[in-house]
């Protein structure tokens, strides 16, 4: 490794162990007056100590040490957002930084834990795998309601005969569906397929195992364990070859898993839910309706995309009133640019 790499390396490693500690804060506050308050204040104090670690090998390259530490956009981003809908809302980003201590949001207990914390195919976590299915199919059933919702609103105002519109808009329906169900078999497969890889460890975790055995004991404290126990566990896990492969990311593995469902289960309710949802607008062409069919389509896609918005808000935190009509603020400026632009070609295809 060359001079310029390893002090970008140490670099990199300093500012990732403080934003570590600014966001460990920033979930400690969220979650003031509670037993996790405490861990996750341990665990911003432990990152310090991480990032005082890295300091000190810039140091000693006679490399110039960072000051202060400045979230960038994407952390500040992420900081409101644990403010506003507090960390267990946000657990999947928080997750894909590798932060530690989010089993705490997933119902992981110290007993589970076992020298292959990989999950077991064979018993999944029915209850996390049936949210998951759930948010995708709620998913799916919105976007087919506001794709082809829209659609319809840009196709009605470039042409009059319904006929046209309806072999447009089944055409759609069954494009986008197919379309949506192969990217979510993609997500879903490089989802199961990255999971599965062995973690290896940090640098640090090499040259500075006490500093991340006391890390990792303090999670496990944090799930009922004394602290006596805690530190040979984390003893155990820090030192022992195969399994310190994947004590570093114990967290993250609990949780991502237990969200990881089934690839084609995945796609296939991509695939009915869209169609379902596209179901619903294309349903006054399907049914031949003479009079207005524009408008009924705009009536029945509206009263089903505040359904599908109130309940999509147990999954964002927000109210359901909000949810709603958030969806219907969104599908009334859509279709309206939509019709807008059908309107205008139109008169240029007339």
């Amino acid at each position: 490794m060359s001079y310029k790499a390893f002090i970008s390396h140490e670099v990199a490693n300093w500012k990732t162990e403080k934003r570590f500690a600014y966001l460990y804060r920033v979930i400690a506050d969220s979650e003031s007056g509670t037993p996790r308050q405490l861990l996750f204040l341990e665990l911003a104090k432990e990152a310090d100590g991480q990032a005082t670690l890295w300091q000190y090998e810039l140091k000693k390259s006679g490399t110039p040490v960072p000051g202060a530490y400045h979230p960038d956009l994407s952390v500040s981003i992420l900081a409101w957002l644990i403010r506003k809908l507090g960390p267990r809302s946000v657990k999947l980003l928080l997750s894909a930084l590798k932060l530690h201590g989010l089993s705490v949001y997933s119902g992981w207990q110290p007993e589970d834990i076992s020298p292959s914390p990989m999950p077991d195919e064979e018993n999944p976590q029915p209850h996390n795998h049936a949210l998951a299915e759930l948010r995708i199919a709620l998913f799916g059933l919105n976007d087919g309601l506001m794709s082809i919702g829209c659609l319809l609103a840009g196709l009605a105002g470039a042409y009059s005969e319904n006929s046209i519109i309806l072999l447009v808009g089944a055409g759609g329906v069954l494009a986008a569906s197919i379309s949506l169900a192969a990217g979510e078999y993609v997500t879903a497969s490089s989802k199961r397929k990255m999971l599965s890889q062995p973690h290896t460890l940090k640098i640090n975790d090499r040259i500075y195992p006490a500093k991340e055995t006391a890390e990792l004991a303090t999670i496990y404290r944090a799930h009922g364990m004394s602290e006596l126990e805690a530190q040979a566990q984390a003893r155990r896990m820090i030192s022992d070859p195969e399994i310190g492969q994947v004590s570093q990311a114990l967290d993250g593995l609990v949780l991502n898993q237990q969200e990881a469902g089934s690839p084609w289960i995945a796609a296939l309710l991509s695939f009915f839910a869209f169609v379902a949802g596209g179901v619903i607008p294309l349903s006054p062409y399907l049914l031949d309706v003479r009079r207005y069919p524009l408008l009924i389509s705009i009536v029945v896609t509206s009263f089903a995309l505040f359904g599908v918005g109130a309940a999509l808000s147990r999954f964002t935190g927000r109210g359901a009133l909000w949810g709603g009509l958030r969806m219907l603020l969104i599908y009334a400026a859509a279709g309206g640019v939509a019709n807008l632009i059908g309107n205008f070609l139109g008169g240029g295809i007339g």
